[in-house]
């Protein structure tokens, strides 16, 4: 099976989000299933791999609407699978990957070059699967334009949505100034949306298969509550619209092998982790204190992640005797808002407001709690990785973060970590005092679940099983 997989980002050359994650791991895991696949993204201009050590394969043009733009090829392996990097400065050789006036334009070039690049190679690809708003135009075009082409017949197409409130909305124009379709797409309801056209509605509408990052999210954006106005359509397409759980590289996140952590460690010795709180603790100016909960918190800074529930709840959580670590980047209010924290607390609140890997595998290392109170979460990440390194996470009922976190059960003494429903500061910080009770008084319950955190299976194995029994289920 031949499976071309579209990004707009992934590891290890440029990274804003998850999407990168997911672009690398994937398609390795896929790869050892003797899937030949191999990945398209754009060349950026900021991209980790030196530009001497990628393999230039050829250029040719690609029409934009009325213009005809340079399109470069180059490549290089990554664990085995091929990826190719989509070149023009005009598009791409900028600060960044995202968030400028022509997004449209940008990867309607991206759209097209990704399906042209199939033929300019010679390799014909069984499946195409594209992800998130930046790529769903080409399922459109695939259907409109290219599949009764006889070297492109019989190709089908999946489309992953990472995150349904990043649609790619514009000017209804675009369709003939940047693809030469007419306007019947947008008058016949197809693509329109609300007086826009939307890329994420035409991956949604034209893909022969759609998935999300998780059961709970695939669910939940049927509904008028997450549906970002989309619940309808999605509602229409429900027998083509599946959640696979997304995973982690268990190879990448190992306590017991990881190179930026202080200490390692692995379940048999879990308890010699709080020599990693220690030093970080000392790295980061804290109070030095084996005993006292540190809470650990990796994320971007907006209201999605939870942070306005943070915020009404913090001076409540801190007077717990607790130690917050934060770390990310995003809204200035939120950024502000931890930074003054810090000054309040000093000693008690560490506000890192950068990204910073190695420091971020020291906090799943050394947290005895993550928390991760998103409103909405597709998925989640970030609670893997800290239920991986025995940092319990507490979450709210939500999305990925839903299906993957057992809450505690006293009862039965099941769980893999702590959640609540309500949605509200006093709900999070009641949670909170019941697992400090568990961290502080019942030493043998609190590594219980540690343990059986740890032991959870979350690694791309199983997600890239599911992907595989969907792709043969459509080829």
């Amino acid at each position: 099976m031949n499976v071309l997989f579209a990004t707009s980002e992934a590891e290890p050359f440029i990274k804003t989000g998850g999407l990168a994650d997911v672009s690398y791991a994937l398609p390795k895991y896929l790869k050892r299933m003797e899937v030949d696949v191999r990945v398209v993204m754009p060349k950026y201009k900021n991209i980790k791999v030196p530009a001497e050590d990628l393999n230039f394969v050829k250029w040719f043009m690609v029409p934009v609407g009325w213009r005809n733009q340079y399109c470069g090829i180059f490549e290089y392996n990554v664990d085995g699978v091929t990826y190719y990097l989509i070149d023009n400065e005009y598009y791409f050789l900028r600060d960044g990957c995202y968030g400028y006036d022509d997004e449209a334009e940008r990867f309607a070039f991206f759209d097209r070059a990704v399906l042209m690049l199939l033929k300019e190679i010679h390799w014909k690809a069984d499946i195409i699967h594209c992800n998130d708003w930046q790529t769903a135009m080409v399922p459109v075009l695939y259907k409109i334009q290219y599949q009764y082409d006889p070297f492109y017949s019989d190709i089908k197409t999946v489309f992953t949505i990472h995150n349904l409130a990043y649609q790619g909305n514009f000017d209804p124009n675009i369709l003939s100034d940047l693809f030469g379709l007419g306007q019947e797409l947008y008058y016949n309801g197809t693509l329109e949306f609300y007086g826009a056209v939307s890329f994420m509605k035409g991956g949604i509408s034209f893909a022969d298969e759609i998935t999300t990052v998780s059961k709970t999210y695939a669910e939940e954006i049927q509904t008028p509550q997450y549906g970002e106005r989309m619940d309808g359509l999605l509602r229409s397409r429900r027998d083509h619209l599946h959640g696979i759980i997304n995973g982690i590289d268990y190879e990448i996140y190992d306590p017991a092998v990881d190179k930026y952590i202080f200490k390692n460690y692995d379940v048999e010795t879990v308890k010699t982790r709080t020599e990693n709180k220690l030093k970080l603790q000392k790295q980061l100016g804290l109070s030095i204190d084996e005993h006292m909960p540190m809470i650990g918190m990796i994320s971007r800074l907006t209201w999605q992640k939870g942070v306005g529930l943070i915020e009404a709840a913090a001076h409540d959580m801190l007077k717990m005797g607790i130690q917050l670590v934060v770390l990310g980047t995003g809204e200035h209010n939120a950024e502000w808002f931890f930074r003054n924290l810090e000054r309040m607390y000093p000693g008690q609140v560490s506000a890192n407001i950068l990204f910073d890997d190695v420091l971020a595998h020291k906090i799943y290392a050394s947290s005895d709690i993550f928390l991760m109170p998103s409103l909405f979460e597709p998925c989640g990440l970030s609670q893997l990785i800290a239920m991986r390194y025995g940092s319990l996470p507490l979450v709210h009922e939500t999305g990925g973060l839903k299906d993957t976190v057992k809450p505690y059960n006293e009862f039965t003494g099941e769980g893999t970590g702590f959640s609540f429903v309500s949605y509200d500061p006093l709900t999070l910080t009641k949670i909170l005092d019941m697992a400090l009770k568990y961290y502080r008084y019942d030493e043998e319950i609190w590594y219980n679940i540690v343990v059986q955190a740890m032991n959870c299976d979350n690694s791309w194995q199983n997600s890239a099983r599911e992907y595989m029994e969907l792709y043969k289920s459509i080829t």
